[in-house]
């Protein structure tokens, strides 16, 4: 965390000049677009998934070194994939990130604690977080997740992994929430229904229209007027949730994360500069680097460049793209980008020591 702080200056430098061109520190694996669930706010189950070998991986993750503190294995459910784990552990032994993330549908109770099990005892130095999308209750999340059953099953892989927590503390579990337009009413019931899974951690995030989950014109995302009261209400609880070590910094940044959220909503507009594909960045399970998931736009495919992340982060199709995110010609408020935006915006960073520091700035 350190070496990131460090390089903060020349992230900005890079933002607003150019250079020097800097790896981004947070990272979004998509290892593969296929999924078991057929929820009603993602396609990406209906997209080809022609994925990348776990040793294409490995020669992508041998050339980042240790530029990624950050690194999130996504999908689809990426544990379809029999080979995450080989994956996940080549990117823990070529860069060594603070913090790998594996967001799961819970289906595959077996196969998700084997894999978990075995990421946590090779990583030893990197905190695994297994975020479990929960996004309603009983047969409600049946319904929107489009598989019968499913909630029952979640549970079980929910109960399983914490049985594995105790005996492997880098595990982090989090239960992970899409606020839409279909459970945006019931939010405060769900809320207080999820409360005693007691997860280490609680994060939502809002249902975008993205070109990478194939939800462009779904209208899936819930009006800002709905979703004002439920930041304000996430706000308070993150504020309250941890008083110390690093949970509790986390936490900071959530509560300004869903007041963020809910600006950007309101506004239409970037309300702080966005680093995606200059801090942030995301590769597609063929090899294609984007900018970020909501515009999903190629800049270039790394079995094109030798595996190699940096040829194609400083190509001109990425310098193009950079410059229109830099003229704020997209807004959104995805969850993954903004937090490394965040720590690059000197207000946010003010009222985050704010949040943790009542004295500071006054």
């Amino acid at each position: 965390m350190l070496s990131l702080l460090s390089k903060v200056p020349l992230f900005w430098s890079f933002h607003r000049f150019g250079w020097p061109v800097l790896l981004p520190f947070s990272l979004v694996v998509s290892v593969s677009f296929r999924c078991n669930s057929r929820c009603q706010t993602c396609g990406v189950w209906r997209k080809p998934s022609e994925e990348m070998t776990a040793a294409e991986w490995e020669h992508v993750f041998a050339q980042l070194g240790h530029a990624p503190v950050y690194v999130t294995f996504t999908g689809g459910e990426p544990f379809l994939r029999h080979d995450l784990s080989e994956i996940v552990l080549s990117a823990y032994r070529h860069c060594r990130p603070s913090v790998i993330t594996i967001p799961t549908n819970g289906l595959l109770t077996d196969r998700i604690v084997e894999n978990v099990r075995r990421m946590c005892t090779e990583a030893p130095r990197t905190q695994i977080g297994i975020n479990l999308s929960l996004d309603e209750i009983g047969e409600r999340h049946d319904i929107l997740r489009g598989v019968p059953g499913n909630w029952q099953r979640a549970l079980k892989t929910w109960y399983a992994l914490k049985e594995l927590q105790p005996h492997h503390p880098n595990l982090l579990l989090t239960i992970h929430t899409v606020i839409s337009k279909f459970n945006v009413q019931r939010f405060p019931e769900l809320y207080a229904a999820l409360e005693p899974l007691h997860p280490d951690s609680y994060i939502t995030e809002i249902a975008e229209e993205r070109v990478e989950l194939d939800t462009v014109g779904w209208q899936i995302t819930p009006a800002a007027t709905e979703y004002a009261p439920l930041a304000d209400f996430l706000t308070r609880q993150a504020s309250q949730a941890a008083r110390y070590g690093r949970a509790r910094v986390t936490q900071a940044f959530r509560a300004e994360y869903y007041q963020l959220a809910k600006r950007i909503l309101f506004e239409k507009r970037q309300v702080i500069p966005c680093y995606a594909g200059w801090a942030s960045g995301h590769i597609a399970p063929n090899g294609d680097v984007w900018s970020c998931c909501v515009r999903a736009e190629p800049a270039g495919n790394l079995r094109e460049h030798g595996y190699s992340l940096y040829a194609v982060w400083q190509s001109e199709p990425m310098r193009k793209l950079r410059r229109s995110i830099y003229q704020r010609e997209c807004a959104c408020p995805m969850a993954n980008a903004s937090y490394a935006n965040m720590l690059l915006h000197l207000p946010t960073i003010r009222r985050v020591m704010r949040r943790l520091l009542p004295r500071f700035g006054k």
